[in-house]
């Protein structure tokens, strides 16, 4: 039976590369005092406003009907709308040089909780997409 990890931990894995996994958690420490020395006094109630801001609800897949493939618009599994938001907040503070990721996570993670930044972009993005392909979701149960 899987393991149940609680948000923080399942993300600090996804900040790990390379198996590194001492270096993930002190990259998020470091991250939570770069939210705290920002004037915010709640480091967790950031970061857990900002997954909530950024995690899709609804995502296009494609899908093949009579030879043409559509963009599907479908609901998204829990567990891979925090893959997404996760994924979503570290490309968006990698994709920054010259500096330190920790600033750069942290800055991101201040902006997705009061809902700007790349990663809250990109999940308006998925929703334009979704929402420009709502005709072809008569083929999301075939």
């Amino acid at each position: 039976m899987e393991k149940q990890l609680g948000l923080l931990e399942k993300f600090t894995n996804y900040v790990m590369l390379q198996w590194k996994k001492s270096l993930a958690k002190e990259l998020m420490e470091d991250t939570f005092e770069q939210i705290k020395s920002r004037g915010q006094k709640d480091p967790k109630a950031i970061f857990n406003k900002a997954l909530e801001n950024v995690m899709p609800k609804i995502e296009v897949r494609p899908k093949r009907v009579g030879g043409s493939i559509y963009q599907v618009p479908q609901e998204v599994n829990p567990k891979r709308q925090l893959f997404l938001a996760a994924k979503w907040l570290i490309g968006a503070a990698r994709a920054k040089k010259w500096g330190a990721f920790p600033k750069f996570l942290a800055s991101e993670l201040i902006d997705a909780a009061n809902e700007t930044g790349d990663a809250v972009k990109k999940k308006l993005d998925v929703y334009k997409m979704a929402e420009a392909n709502k005709a072809f979701a008569r083929f999301a149960n075939r």
